[in-house]
């Protein structure tokens, strides 16, 4: 698995589940219309895996264990729903939440990215011009090697820090990393509350996805605090799963940890007593997607604005600093002729 999932990478999950709930919705069965995709799939690297799968379903494997033996190019979100959906005789549209959940996801992610891109060039450029005297240097003298050296001594702890808080917070890593990541990213102003409502957005489509599929109640909530990347919500839900199945309903559990906001607790328990939990989460999903991507562009927005601030401030500076320079040589003339 790579260390980072793209949006490319999604969208070409959202596309192989497109086009098997079309072709499997047309008539044609799962084992022919796997031998189309394998021949023609949306990404190279598919292929092996749904070639393993088919082997696995021509030795007489339900599709559910093929799945499970296939290898982890699926998450465990993933192989949960469409096992139900094998079980319930419903994997066309189990197939097709799926597309539409990784479509959601890539889009989000292209979002985040598209935000971010505009403090990231914005920092880049005030390292390669600033100190402006080792960027005076380069051109003036040729000095290449110092210049490369002081740049290389800012980027690379900054390169490392980030590819540490991408690795750690991959979810096969320990979960205490993750943790201690997501704590961390939580005290930042803004960014906190875009990943919480972000997280909120993903475990409510993904928990929707699970119910319509018929997993039960439980287990639904512990593949869907897993599918929304927030170790507080799955540590939450581990705890709360006792309770549960003494029979303490979800709702009573929202409503009793923070971790949840208020109105996702308030959409769910409404969801709850009136039966209609499905539409309840669909509409905390578009919420919470809607106000995480609002916060998302905010705080980098913001961060955007401090960049350009400090660079101003920045050149402010060695402006000020050549003319004091620049006056004070003046005024070393004017002594210099005096005596």
């Amino acid at each position: 698995m790579s260390l980072l999932i793209t949006p490319g990478q999604l969208a070409s999950r959202s596309q192989l589940f497109q086009q098997l709930s079309q072709v499997t919705a047309s008539g044609i069965g799962l084992i022919p219309a796997l031998e189309i995709l394998q021949r023609n799939p949306p990404r190279a690297s598919m292929r092996a895996p749904i070639g393993n799968l088919l082997r696995q379903l021509a030795d007489g494997s339900t599709f559910g264990d093929s799945l499970a033996r296939s290898g982890r190019w699926l998450s465990s979100f993933d192989v949960a729903l469409l096992q139900a959906g094998e079980k319930s005789g419903r994997l066309p549209d189990c197939f097709r939440l799926l597309a539409n959940y990784y479509e959601q996801r890539a889009q989000l992610a292209r979002q985040v990215i598209a935000f971010s891109a505009y403090p990231v060039v914005v920092f880049h450029v005030a390292v390669l011009i600033f100190p402006v005297k080792r960027l005076t240097e380069l051109v003036l003298n040729g000095a290449v090697v110092p210049y490369f050296f002081q740049k290389l001594c800012v980027l690379l702890p900054v390169y490392g820090l980030v590819a540490f808080v991408a690795f750690a917070m991959q979810s096969s890593h320990a979960e205490h990393w993750r943790a201690a990541v997501e704590r961390v990213l939580g005290y930042v102003p803004i960014l906190g509350k875009a990943r919480r409502s972000l997280a909120i957005a993903r475990l409510s489509i993904a928990l929707e996805a699970l119910l319509n599929a018929g997993v039960n109640m439980i287990e639904a909530w512990e593949m869907a605090a897993a599918a929304s990347g927030s170790p507080a919500l799955r540590r939450v839900v581990a705890k709360s799963k006792q309770l549960m199945l003494d029979g303490r309903t979800p709702s009573e559990m929202v409503r009793a940890h923070p971790e949840f906001p208020s109105a996702f607790a308030a959409l769910y328990h409404t969801g709850e007593i009136s039966g209609s939990l499905d539409e309840s989460l669909r509409r905390s999903h578009a919420m919470f997607e809607e106000e995480g991507g609002r916060q998302m562009k905010q705080f980098v927005f913001g961060l955007a604005g401090a960049l350009v601030g400090c660079v101003m401030l920045m050149a402010a500076w060695q402006i000020i600093s050549f003319y004091l320079g620049y006056f004070q040589q003046i005024n070393d003339a004017i002594n210099m002729n005096a005596k």
